[in-house]
């Protein structure tokens, strides 16, 4: 749920004009990762307290290491936003932010749906939806990089915006990461 807020907050800030609020937006975003670390480091503590867990310990070490990954790389993208002020005329920073808030809300529910493991449809629907937007990113990415490096922009300007958008995508791949380790609890439950 906390990356889900991230999710939606990461998409607010990046269709915002204003880029003072933009910044805001984003620096906000610090507070979250912080709270999704603490909850990390909380998952970590019981997972050695309990001797009965729903799932392989692995499988929560994996599943837990790999959401807070896309809680850091989409700080550290945010954290690149506000420092390189990057003039966004192609408009990919609101798609990359649209493809990273769907793959988090697929996730979400794949977690959800974990709890019981009674409708092996959904999760494997949300996980399948996860790698069709990391696709999108791949594809996103791809347009992009053809577009800056056939203009005539400014080559620190180009560099800090194949920077960023290389981040974003990562933040997918990190998205996907955590789809496959939700596939491997299904196939290693059902």
């Amino acid at each position: 749920s906390t990356l889900v807020q991230m999710g939606n907050l990461f998409k607010s800030a990046l269709q915002e004009k204003d880029l003072s609020k933009r910044d805001e937006l984003l620096k906000s975003l610090e507070d979250l990762e912080h709270k999704n670390d603490e909850i990390t480091h909380r998952i970590f503590i019981e997972l050695g307290r309990n001797f009965i867990t729903p799932l392989d310990r692995e499988d929560i070490h994996y599943l837990t290491t790999s959401l807070d990954d896309i809680a850091d790389y989409m700080w550290g993208a945010a954290k690149r936003i506000v420092n390189y002020q990057i003039d966004d005329q192609y408009n990919t920073l609101p798609a990359f932010a649209e493809i990273i808030s769907k793959s988090i809300g697929a996730i979400n529910s794949a977690v959800y749906e974990l709890r019981d493991m009674k409708d092996l449809r959904a999760l494997t629907a949300a996980c399948v939806q996860v790698n069709s937007l990391e696709n999108d990113a791949d594809d996103l990415l791809d347009h992009t990089m053809m577009k800056l490096f056939s203009s005539n922009m400014q080559a620190v300007e180009l560099i800090k915006q194949k920077d960023i958008f290389q981040m974003l995508e990562v933040v997918t791949d990190k998205c996907e990461d955590v789809a496959n380790v939700i596939e491997s609890i299904i196939i290693k439950y059902s």
